[in-house]
């Protein structure tokens, strides 16, 4: 039979090899904390179409092994609800809750640079892994985590229980954060968010890092690295490309109906200067979430089966609509924002800058705005106001 512990050692040397795991305390976390423990009572296999339901009870216990060991990320929520020992058969459905693969999961906490005595907030439990990675350095009491199901936090809180490990297992918003424990030396977000939620930086002790994936995008997010100033602001840089779901109470609402009737009257038409298409590459993709936040981008087909590509900001009721003209596009756009101008604004300027990658962009938050940029170029600066 396969021994989980060598399906851990193995793992382990994988995730050095990447280069991904590096200090030798997490390399010793690893090593020790079950993996296979969390994914209880099952995970979903992505078949393409529909999503395979694998159960600890139900499975092979070498299969169950293999797979809570590969390097791969582990669905095991679909629908909001739906786990694995519920469907008897391959199901359809959207992941609303998964164990993120190691790499992903190791490379962040290497990011924090923990080091003993911190107390760390976790946004996102999830199933309790990376939680149970960073108690086993820092001890049980040091670590808080705040899941926003109620049922997965209880899994996860379970899983916990049975490896050891009596933590602050919390249900509720984490985007309020957990003010009752604070403040923090770290805080670590498994979600992404449309912007990083001040409650995390009032949390933090002035020295601490905050880490969380910006972007509402499926694609085109980055990972945010912070350090929380004295005066109550936080400064620091995308440190690196980063995909997770994003926070429940941000997720967006796919835009969806009548696009023809959403597009029926245009303010403005011309040659796009630069193709839509560049917007299904990460960095003009995060780009483009600077330039016109709250905007989606939207790929359909009509009736011939030619390609139709969108940017809708519902809220602001704008759109731009791109027509393919031989090698070119055209651009409609229409309502209060003329939503390419700014995006193609921020791509061309990004172009001319030598278009660096994602780890050259700052932030600087503060509780009225987020604010943006790359190097000294006044075209590249982009602010969100909150209020």
């Amino acid at each position: 039979m396969t021994d989980p512990a060598c399906e851990r050692r193995r793992m382990a040397t994988v995730l050095v090899i990447e280069g991904v795991l590096k200090s030798p305390w997490l390399r010793e976390a690893v090593e020790s904390v079950p993996r296979e423990r969390f994914l209880h009572p099952g995970v979903f296999l992505d078949e393409g179409r529909t999503w395979r339901p694998v159960t600890a009870a139900g499975a092979d216990p070498d299969e169950w092994l293999k797979i809570a060991y590969s390097v791969d990320t582990l669905t095991t929520q679909l629908d909001g609800h739906l786990t694995a020992d519920q469907a008897g058969e391959p199901v359809v459905g959207v992941p609303t809750s998964s164990s993120t693969d190691p790499a992903t999961v190791v490379g962040m906490i290497e990011t924090l640079d923990l080091a003993k005595g911190h107390r760390v907030l976790e946004i996102g439990t999830g199933t309790g892994y990376s939680t149970a990675l960073m108690c086993h350095y820092l001890g049980e009491d040091n670590v808080t985590t705040v899941e926003v199901d109620a049922q997965v936090a209880t899994r996860a809180d379970a899983a916990l229980e049975a490896t050891g490990f009596s933590t602050w297992t919390v249900a509720g918003d984490g985007l309020l954060g957990h003010p009752y424990r604070a403040p923090y030396d770290r805080v670590i977000a498994t979600c992404a968010v449309r912007r990083i939620p001040y409650a995390w930086i009032r949390q933090t002790r002035p020295g601490g890092v905050v880490l969380g994936t910006v972007g509402s995008w499926p694609w085109g997010t980055g990972l945010a690295k912070l350090v929380v100033g004295d005066d109550g602001t936080a400064e620091g840089s995308i440190v690196g490309r980063s995909a997770f779901m994003q926070a429940r109470a941000q997720a967006v609402d796919p835009v969806a109906g009548d696009l023809s009737a959403r597009t029926a009257y245009a303010d403005s038409e011309r040659t796009a200067l630069l193709p839509p298409l560049v917007l299904e590459e990460w960095m003009p993709a995060f780009l483009a979430q600077l330039a016109a936040p709250g905007a989606q981008f939207v790929r359909a087909m009509d009736g011939d089966g030619s390609p139709m590509l969108y940017l809708f900001d519902p809220e602001k009721e704008s759109f731009a609509e791109f027509l393919a003209d031989g090698k070119s596009w055209t651009v409609r756009q229409g309502g209060p924002v003329a939503l390419w101008d700014d995006v193609e604004r921020s791509l061309v300027a990004w172009q001319d800058a030598g278009a660096p990658g994602i780890d050259s962009v700052r932030l600087h938050v503060t509780p009225a705005s987020h604010r943006y940029w790359i190097g000294r170029v006044p075209s590249l600066r982009w602010e969100h106001r909150i209020a």
